[in-house]
């Protein structure tokens, strides 16, 4: 029985990047062997141990042969006769499938240390087709190095393009999908996951309604106050290029996921017409809802993220405009945003919408105004006394109205 360093931790020691999860392989070993030795099991599907001490993942070498549709449909061969190159083949990318020894030798059949010099994201094998998860986790990859200049290869683009026209995508789970898209929001450059997807066709498969913008020309408002507004949309800009560009700035801004991802969905649009009938079935006849919110369900996203997203799509507008709102206005939008209950989420709310504005606004002037004026807003917006208002008599309805007056006297004089 030998043990392998295996995967992103040696690719990322190559690198000389700090990856504190490690994996392992195990190469002539059975189940019973390997717990007799005190690890505990916890794979249901094929088995992986963890070590008694160090609590690290270690997995029986093994094979896999395409058995049906999706990511679940394989047939897992765990015999101790597999060996460590036929585990590293069934890996995704050459630069995932390399090992090392305890004598820290690097093993690599299939040249990942070539492809990390010269930063190409290549598949190992054919066998990458058998996969559609793969489609995303290679976005994955490109959202977390495409910084350090890494592209990939053409002929991996291409194998990537080809599974999203097969409509094997379909196939996977809701939660696998949102699960690989949750972690790319975390990347530096979330947006290269998601204009990857683009390029290959599998946003359109995925996330429809975010596809459906790309192509699409924006036109300047009607809206007379929002054109008052220094950040307003240009006469001529792809939809979906800006919503990409403003998940990037929403990444340099906050590190807080449903924040970017808010800023990417802020222009969807109902687009059934995009939709597979399959999702159109799934909506249940609730078109009349906001469409982030349907997309949202249907991703099987966290409440928070679906909140946030909603909230965005609703009033990023109007958070534009913010300087141009009366103060009872003000008030509503402050009240509409539940910042006096949620102030955090407000604080999140307004880096969505900045990073929506940016691209928008003079380069000259990147500020963004709004956000300063609403917080001061919303600050003195909480110096109430509620109890004296409510011993004086004001209850109910009548409380309410007080207290959005009081609030918007205070807000009036913001500059005064």
């Amino acid at each position: 029985m030998k043990n392998y360093l295996v995967g992103g931790a040696v690719r990322d020691r190559l690198l000389g990047i700090t990856n504190k999860d490690k994996d392992w392989v195990v190469v002539g070993a059975t189940p019973d062997e390997i717990m007799a030795m005190g690890y505990q099991q916890v794979g249901a599907d094929f088995p992986v141990f963890l070590h008694p001490k160090t609590k690290e993942e270690y997995a029986l070498a093994r094979t896999e042969r395409k058995s049906g549709k999706g990511y679940q449909g394989f047939v897992c061969d765990f015999s101790p006769e597999v060996t460590l190159e036929d585990d590293l083949k069934r890996r995704d990318l050459t630069i995932n499938a390399m090992a090392m020894d305890d004598q820290g030798n690097i093993i690599d059949p299939f040249h990942g240390q070539s492809d990390l010099a010269t930063k190409q994201l290549r598949h190992v094998s054919d066998a990458f087709s058998e996969d559609p998860l793969r489609v995303l986790r290679v976005a994955r990859f490109h959202a977390r190095f495409s910084c350090l200049g890494f592209q990939i290869a053409p002929e991996t683009l291409a194998l990537m393009k080809k599974i999203a026209q097969s409509n094997e995508l379909t196939a996977l789970a809701t939660e696998r999908v949102w699960q690989e898209t949750a972690k790319a929001l975390t990347e530096n450059q979330p947006e290269v996951y998601f204009n990857t997807l683009q390029k290959t066709e599998a946003l359109a498969c995925l996330f429809p309604e975010i596809a459906d913008p790309f192509g699409t020309t924006q036109s300047l408002p009607t809206d007379t106050e929002h054109q008052q507004s220094q950040f307003i949309e240009p006469l001529r800009a792809d939809a979906g290029e800006h919503a990409l560009r403003a998940l990037a700035k929403a990444a340099e801004l906050s590190k807080n996921i449903d924040t970017r991802f808010a800023a990417l969905v802020h222009g969807v649009r109902r687009c059934k017409k995009a939709l597979p009938s399959s999702l159109v079935a799934a909506e249940h006849g609730s078109l009349k809802d906001n469409a982030v919110a349907i997309l949202c369900r249907r991703m099987k996203t966290p409440k928070s993220t679906r909140e946030l997203a909603v909230l965005v799509t609703e009033y990023h507008l109007k958070t534009h405009r913010a300087l141009a709102l009366t103060p009872l206005e003000t008030v509503d939008l402050l009240d509409s945003c539940d910042v006096w209950r949620r102030p955090e989420r407000f604080e999140e709310f307004l880096l969505a919408c900045e990073a929506i504005a940016y691209p928008l606004g003079n380069e000259s002037d990147p500020s963004y105004p709004a956000k300063f004026f609403l917080k001061e807003a919303a600050r003195i917006g909480r110096e109430i006394d509620i109890k004296a208002l409510q011993s004086s008599g004001h209850e109910g309805l009548a409380l309410k109205q007080q207290i959005r007056l009081i609030r918007a006297n205070k807000i009036r004089l913001i500059g005064a």
